[in-house]
C-alpha cells in the first residue's frame, strides 16, 4: 500500500484548495477496503467526508456541507483506535482539516 504518497498527495491537494482532488486521492486507498472493520480505513473515510464537505461549501452548499463534516466527525474518533505508522500524519491531516474547515466557516473559529 502507498498510503504516504497517498496522504501526502491529499494534504497537497488540501492546501491548495484543490478538495475534490484530495477526496480522490484517498478514495483510491479507502475504496477497495470499504468494507473492513478497520479503524484506519475508517479514518481514511473520515478524511475523504471532510473533502467532500469542502467541495460542497465552496460550491455554496452549506448545509449539505455541514452535513457531511458531520460524518467526518464520526470517523475523526477512529484516530484514538488506530494503529500505525502513520499516526504522526494523521494527527497533522486532523489538525489542517480543521484549520481549513474553521476558515471556510464549517465550524466555528474556536472549535478545535
Amino acid at each position: 500500500m502507498m498510503l504516504n504518497v497517498n496522504i501526502d498527495k491529499f494534504q497537497k491537494c488540501l492546501v491548495e484548495k484543490r478538495f475534490y482532488d484530495a477526496h480522490e486521492a484517498l478514495e483510491d486507498l479507502w475504496f477497495p477496503r470499504r468494507f473492513e472493520d478497520n479503524a484506519e480505513v475508517k479514518l481514511l473515510k473520515g478524511f475523504i467526508n471532510a473533502a467532500v464537505s469542502f467541495e460542497l461549501s465552496k460550491r455554496g452548499r452549506k448545509e449539505q456541507s455541514k452535513r457531511v463534516w458531520d460524518t467526518y466527525l464520526k470517523y475523526k474518533s477512529y484516530l484514538a483506535t488506530v494503529d500505525s505508522p502513520y499516526l504522526s500524519l494523521y494527527h497533522t491531516l486532523v489538525y489542517d482539516v480543521e484549520s481549513i474547515a474553521r476558515e471556510l466557516a464549517i465550524i466555528s473559529p474556536k472549535t478545535h
